[in-house]
């Protein structure tokens, strides 16, 4: 082999698709602005979940300050961000 003037360029092929994708989530932050029914309304229209469901969530954000209301793929969370977002609700996407 001539390293001076190479005629034959090896590349090692690698025919595996390795696709990694984190779940992201969607962290809600409590407000003294919203009321209950407000916020439960919009998880609910947000994660299409049920009434109870939403509640929970509420109540956990009331309590803890925040919680996650969502987990999923990352165009997911930015809908489901959005639109908890329509009525100036605080979130944050994170992985």
């Amino acid at each position: 082999m001539n390293l001076e003037n190479p005629q034959e360029i090896y590349e090692i092929e690698n025919d595996e698709d390795v696709t990694v994708q984190l779940p992201y989530k969607v962290v809600l932050f409590n407000d003294d602005w919203h009321s209950f029914d407000e916020v439960i309304n919009q998880i609910i229209k947000a994660v299409k979940c049920n009434y109870d469901e939403a509640r929970a969530y509420t109540f956990e954000v009331h309590v803890k300050g925040k919680a996650i209301v969502f987990i999923g793929e990352l165009n997911k969370c930015l809908k489901v961000s959005s639109i908890l977002e329509e009525i100036a609700l605080h979130t944050q996407i994170v992985s």
